[in-house]
Parts: structure tokens; sequence; C-alpha cells
């Protein structure tokens, strides 16, 4: 169990001074010279670099030591805004410690599993055991996604062939260990817009509503998609908005926006389920205009059939915190759907019970343990 495991570096002392670096997203220099320092002094190569595709520069961060087999463990430093700082019992950015709890805006979100990370590679790092270790650390995760993992994977997969990676998302849903992510549902979302014609509601002849067609499409995009898989939940499509933009008791409006998101699983190609919604969504006859506007995909569905990187993990885990991890493919994305791309990727972490919320928070007993159970799952991964 994990109270038997000593590691040289404390991953609470690192979790609060990561949390003190404000950094909401995209993250500010700090928090990476943080991590620098730290990964540093362990003896690992660091190089940061800067992305700005999408307009705003986003800074990264690639760190390696050894070779042969090679682990990575990704992660980012970005954070949510924390609202209103007066609703939050601790102040977001305080990082205080009260009893066996660390407040902070990132604490399950992830600049705790990443301290938990760092500590458990400089661990590995001073054993001079075979291998290699790197860190793919980004500063925008919880922003566009654009400038950060995408990139940065795809050039440090130029640097060597990546065996395994994983991520430290907070998977864990009641106890540390309790659940691994061995793969995710895509998204996709768009907006829906009818054009009809505005006009007085008592001469509705002269008008054209375009309400009426636009909740038909709602109920035709709410139809069950598929009945799921062996390793995935049913897709899922909610509808998160309909506006009329209408003040007024006695105006027809011209036009009625719906706007949806539908989690998918690995029944659906992006490309076909577009398709599907497209003919569910229809033309609006009648002379009514229907555009439709796609945001930007998040990717399809994925999942890691590397029994090998899967077993090491559960092995690990159960070893460390006494669980048996649940391996599931539910919540939402990550930039685990960047990753797939290079290496198998299972992701593992925290609690995260209150990630994004006010006095997000974690034990810190189950941060140190959070730690000896990424270094029990370097041993073992670099022993696969």
């Amino acid at each position: 169990m994990a109270d038997h495991v000593s590691l040289a570096l404390d991953p609470v002392d690192l979790a609060q001074r990561l949390i003190r670096a404000e950094s909401i997203t995209p993250a500010a220099p700090a928090a990476f010279d943080i991590v620098e320092d730290a990964l540093t002094a362990a003896g690992f190569e660091v190089t940061r670099m800067t992305f700005d595709d999408a307009g705003t520069p986003v800074e990264n961060l690639f760190a390696t030591k050894g070779s042969g087999r090679h682990l990575a463990f990704a992660g980012h430093v970005d954070v949510v805004p924390p609202g209103s700082e007066e609703a939050w019992s601790h102040p977001p950015f305080g990082a205080e410690i009260v009893g066996d709890t660390l407040y902070g805006r990132g604490a399950q979100d992830m600049k705790g599993a990443v301290a938990a990370m760092i500590v458990a590679a400089a661990d590995w790092a001073a054993s001079d055991a075979p291998g290699r270790v790197s860190f793919v650390i980004t500063g925008d995760e919880e922003g566009a996604a654009q400038d950060g993992t995408a990139p940065l994977i795809a050039w440090a997969a130029t640097r060597g062939r990546i065996d395994a990676c994983v991520v430290g998302e907070p998977t864990s849903r009641v106890t540390l260990g309790d659940t691994i992510k061995i793969g995710r549902r895509g998204s996709m979302s768009a907006e829906v817009t009818v054009t009809g014609r505005q006009g007085h509601v008592a001469y509705q002849h002269l008008a054209q509503s375009p309400v009426p067609e636009l909740l038909a499409m709602g109920g035709r995009l709410l139809e069950p998609l598929d009945e799921g898989t062996e390793q995935f939940a049913p897709s899922n499509l909610e509808i998160v908005s309909i506006d009329v933009g209408n003040p007024a008791w006695n105006v027809i409006p011209e036009t009625a926006t719906l706007r949806f998101n539908v989690r998918f699983n690995d029944l659906w190609q992006p490309e076909a389920l577009r398709a599907e919604l497209l003919e569910r969504i229809g033309t609006g006859g009648n002379s009514l205009q229907v555009d439709v506007t796609w945001q930007p995909s998040h990717g399809g569905a994925f999942r890691t059939k590397d029994d090998a990187l899967i077993a090491a993990l559960t092995g690990a885990i159960e070893a460390t915190t006494g669980v048996t991890p649940e391996a599931t493919t539910g919540g939402g994305t990550s930039d685990a759907r960047f990753i797939k791309d290079y290496c198998p990727v299972v992701e593992f972490g925290g609690v995260g019970d209150t990630m994004h919320q006010v006095n997000e928070r974690t034990s810190v007993s189950e941060l140190r343990t959070l730690a000896a159970a990424y270094r029990a799952i370097i041993d073992a991964v670099l022993a696969a």
C-alpha cells in the first residue's frame, strides 16, 4: 500500500506552488517556471515552446530523460477562471491547507496530478532505472486546445517513439484508483438557424414563424442515435439553447436558433454522424431558410486496445491504493484525443468531484498516494 512508499519530494508542496502561480487559460509562464525548475533539478532535459496558430500565443513544455522503452506523462497547468472569489471559503489561488484538504483552483484539475507526476518521475530518475520518461505539458487544455497538446505531441513524436502515455486527468469518481479511462466519446456541436418572416401576431397570414419548424427539428434531433456498445454508453445529444431574441408579445419573430452538442460512441465516424444529423434537421420547406453552423470538432470516439498497458496500470494502482480500477470511456473530452494518434493512452488521476467548482479541493493524503501510484506505474509500464 502507499503508506509504505517513501518519495524524496512532497507533491503537496509542489502542488501548492503551482496553484499559487495563477494560470487562467492560457497558462502564464510562472507555472511553467515551476515545472521546469523541478524537472531540471531531477535531471530532465526541458524544452519550452510557444505555438500561436489560433492567434493567441500558448506556452507548452516537453521534458525527457533516459533511453529505451518510453513512457510519457501528459497534463496541463492552465485552469478555468475561479468565478466570484467572494464565493470561495479560501482564496482560489491561495493553496491553503485545512486538515487534510488542499483548496485552490487546479487542485483537482490538474495541478495536483502534475505535481504528483513530477515527484514520481524525480524519484524514478534518482534510481537510475532503465527506460525513458517524458512530460508533455500544455497551457491551453481548458481553452481552445489548438496550440497545446496537438502540436506538442506531434513535435515530441519526432524525438523518438513513445510507447505509452498516461494523462493525469481526475478520473477517479469516489475513491482514488476506482476508475481509469481507456477511451473517450467524440464530441460534435452545431447551431441551427431557421429564418421565416417577421410579422404581427394578429396578422399571422402575413408572416411565417420559424418556431414550429425549429421545435420539430429539435424533436427529431433528440431521437435515439444508437443503443451503445460493450465499451461505450449510447450516444447522447443535448439541446443546450433555443433562442428567438424576441422581447415582444405581439411579434412573430423572423429567426429562431437552436444549439446542440452530441457525445457519440465508436459506432459513429464524425462524417457519418454529421450526415445523419443533417438529415434529421431537414431543409425546412415552405420557404423557410435553414442554416447550420458546425463548431470546431473535438474529435471522434476512440478506445485504447493495449491490454498490456491497461494491465500494467491496473496492477500498479491496485498495489498502491488497494483499489481495483474500473476501465471506462465515460465523461467529457480530454487531450488524450490528440495523443491516441501517436501511442496507446490511458487516463488516471485523483477524485474529480470538485473540479471547476467553487472551493475546488483535493485530499493531501490522496495526493501523496497518487504520487506513489504514478511511481509504481513508471516501473510497471517500463517493464512491460
